[in-house]
């Protein structure tokens, strides 16, 4: 570089191992510390220098598999993934111009519709970039490529979105959308993913037994107690006598849908809590309301990372309001004015604020009209 302030970018730097060979992040560690990098010595020169005007920058996918020590020396900065409509308009303004350009196409041999790359964007990628969009872009430039050439198409040749199928096959991701039909024990949860946002329902029935809790869908240890947690609230907020619902001879199953899928976090307390007190009070939740926020034992509702994603995710099922932690307000700061614009937020501190809104329970009411369940009461309850 001819300076002795350069940048150097340490790309992937969580794909780092060590061996017998040596360890990499050992001598990172070193160079990473202002504290220490003014005398660095490498141990193939051995000569010492001064490394503490360098400016290093690391990138990394996680940092689950950094070490603790070297992601110590590092300050971070988490960039979210693209929204539908960046990578709509990265699409447009370099993918597809830089497409046609590898494939010997112009402007003028093949036109791509703007639904067909929002179809394209949202049914045959899932990432938080824009890499697999890039490709799928370019078996459609190889496609029209062929026809052109071959004859069978004079240009230029349009891409409708029906033309998709033929040209890319069935896609490859499945959209939750918002129910159209509101359920008794059925809750909209949101949840974050490194490609992005994604909605989630929660489910719960229940049926004779012995007042046990069955968990499925594959949920992690945090949900699970989240799910535990919720099952106590409900059990020490709704009385049986308002409910007629008799936790002691009662089973209750919660599963979460995708059960291929590993689920995980505490964002999800509200809307476990939620649908349990649904379920036990017969009472439905909007199916266009989505909630996400962490409970705790007291009933107090706690902040949650990911809302932007969240959000987003929400917007693109068709949901219109949703239920997120007071201290979370200042995170829609981050969220694209238009999509704030088409939903209505509510913000809650307690779960008694979560049952007011999402079911229309006040519990400082002694008596609630909740539908009787037809059951024997037992004396002793009464």
């Amino acid at each position: 570089a001819g300076v002795k302030n350069p940048v150097f970018i340490l790309d992937e730097v969580d794909k780092i191992s060590s061996s017998h060979m040596g360890d990499p992040a050992s001598a990172l560690l070193e160079v990473l510390d202002p504290e220490q990098n003014s005398t660095f010595s490498d141990h193939y020169l051995e000569v010492p220098y001064d490394l503490s005007e360098v400016l290093f920058i690391a990138t990394a996918n996680t940092t689950a598999t950094i070490t603790a020590p070297l992601l110590d020396r590092m300050e971070m900065i988490e960039i979210s993934g693209y929204t539908k409509n960046e990578k709509f308009s990265i699409a447009r303004n370099h993918l597809i111009p830089a497409t046609l350009d590898e494939h010997g196409l112009d402007a003028g041999s093949l036109v791509i519709e703007d639904n067909t790359l929002r179809a394209v964007i949202e049914r045959y990628t899932r990432e938080a970039g824009v890499r697999w969009l890039k490709k799928q872009l370019a078996r459609i430039a190889r496609t029209a490529s062929e026809k052109i050439v071959s004859g069978t198409a004079a240009p230029p040749y349009v891409v409708t979105e029906e033309m998709l199928d033929a040209i890319l096959g069935r896609e490859v991701v499945r959209q939750e959308l918002a129910r159209k039909v509101a359920v008794p024990g059925v809750v909209t949860g949101l949840a974050w993913t490194p490609v992005g946002g994604e909605i989630l329902f929660i489910e719960g029935t229940s049926m004779p037994g012995k007042g046990n809790l069955t968990l499925t869908g594959q949920l992690g240890d945090v949900m699970k107690e989240s799910a535990t947690i919720s099952m106590s609230l409900a059990r020490s907020r709704l009385a049986y006598k308002a409910t007629g619902f008799d936790f002691i001879a009662s089973d209750v199953h919660i599963h979460v849908p995708s059960g291929a899928t590993p689920k995980d976090g505490p964002s999800a307390g509200i809307a476990l809590f939620t649908a349990l007190a649904s379920l036990i009070t017969g009472r439905t939740v909007d199916p266009k309301t989505a909630m996400t926020g962490e409970i705790t034992l007291s009933g107090t509702v706690l902040p949650v990372g990911g809302i932007r994603e969240k959000v987003l995710a929400a917007h693109r099922a068709g949901i219109r309001t949703i239920l997120l932690p007071a201290e979370n307000r200042r995170d829609l700061e981050d969220v694209p004015g238009d999509v704030r614009a088409e939903i209505r937020f509510i913000f809650v501190e307690t779960i008694e604020q979560v049952l007011t809104e999402a079911l229309g329970i006040d519990l400082q009411e002694t008596l609630v009209a909740f539908p009787v369940r037809n059951r024997v009461i037992p004396v002793e309850n009464i």
